[in-house]
């Protein structure tokens, strides 16, 4: 939810009580994210999905209707935890159909179709907070409730895992022993805890610029724009590589881009490390779906995949409500952190991707 934090200061909400307003949306996440992994091995992909969509429909109607700020926490988190419920089960539900070989350029396909709203959709999104935020949750609980519909209709159901006695916990303790992928989880969370400032810090940051909503809106459809043009070519070209080295590379350039905003102040510089933040995601995101498929046994790849939503989760539950105290504090101090933080996934990829003597 990039406007979450906007919807939130605009209220009347200080920067930091917006920052935990997005952590608690994060909360939900986290939730989700180790729930959906469970359902989507236990009921199906498809089904998972149709509770999410629809249970997030209902939440966002909710929300927009809270005014407290404890209840506007509670609704929050109930909305993360009901729109995130579907990630482990689509992104295993596509595993399912192509195959973990042809899995890094399907999903670049996937997240092709993804950004070609997201292209317009914070833009549009922009355009509507600045006269209704209640048009936003709106639009949001419809575009749900479609997707539902779709997916009740046209989606296969996937693979089920048959969990008959299966022990408490094997599918954790199975991945825990598996260095590759406990060392890929810490720096996805170095780097996510970065990828969050878009919609909370950077939002700030445009904001103190004296740029309006929809110029922010406008700078994170930039993103969508850039995937849709440029990911599938960049997808086709790396793929070749080996996993750990491409996201490095990407988590790096993620770094940088966010830590550049702080010598960016005028949309033409704002928009250019846009540029940059956006290369690293579409080097690392395919990448490292595609890879957790790769590793995952097929009976645990639900699970597999809500552990790595889960280390998502976790950045977007922390991300904000550091980001934006050290915005309050030290907004250049903010921005340095990202960079370093990029340095560092980079550097923990890097190490594991070394190859070995004996």
């Amino acid at each position: 939810m990039p406007f979450l934090i906007l919807y939130l200061t605009r209220s009347g909400y200080s920067i930091a009580q917006a920052g935990i307003g997005v952590g608690a949306y994060g909360a939900g996440h986290v939730i989700a994210s180790a729930l959906g992994g469970h359902l989507a091995d236990r009921i199906g992909r498809r089904h998972t999905i149709v509770l999410s969509m629809f249970a997030s429909a209902a939440a966002m109607l909710a929300l927009s209707q809270a005014r407290t700020f404890p209840s506007i926490l509670i609704l929050t988190c109930l909305a993360g935890t009901a729109a995130e419920l579907y990630r482990p089960a689509s992104n295993a539900l596509l595993v399912d159909l192509v195959g973990p070989e042809q899995s890094v350029f399907a999903f670049g396909m996937y997240r092709f179709a993804v950004n070609l709203a997201f292209a317009a959709g914070p833009a549009t999104a922009g355009f509507l907070a600045d006269r209704s935020f209640f048009y936003l949750f709106a639009g949001d609980a419809v575009t749900s409730i479609l997707y539902g519909v779709i997916a009740i209709v046209a989606l296969p159901q996937g693979l089920r895992s048959n969990m008959e006695g299966e022990r408490l916990g094997e599918a954790v303790r199975l991945a825990a022993k598996n260095t590759a992928f406990v060392i890929l989880l810490l720096a996805t969370f170095c780097s996510t805890l970065v990828d969050f400032q878009m919609g909370s810090t950077f939002a700030l940051h445009v904001k103190s610029a004296g740029l309006p909503s929809r110029v922010y809106g406008l700078l994170i459809s930039e993103n969508g724009l850039l995937i849709i043009l440029f990911e599938l070519l960049i997808t086709n070209y790396v793929q070749r590589f080996r996993h750990q080295p491409v996201i490095a590379l990407g988590f790096l350039f993620t770094g940088v881009g966010f830590a550049l905003t702080a010598f960016a102040h005028a949309v033409p510089a704002l928009a250019a490390t846009v540029v940059v933040w956006t290369i690293g995601e579409m080097l690392s995101s395919p990448m490292i779906v595609a890879y957790v498929a790769q590793i995952a046994p097929e009976q645990y790849r639900g699970r597999y995949m809500g552990l790595m939503t889960v280390t998502w989760s976790l950045g977007m539950l922390l991300g904000p409500p550091l980001g934006t105290l050290l915005f309050a504090r030290n907004e250049l101090l903010l921005w340095l952190a990202c960079g370093a933080l990029g340095i560092i996934a980079a550097l923990l990829l890097v190490t594991v991707s070394r190859p070995r003597t004996v």
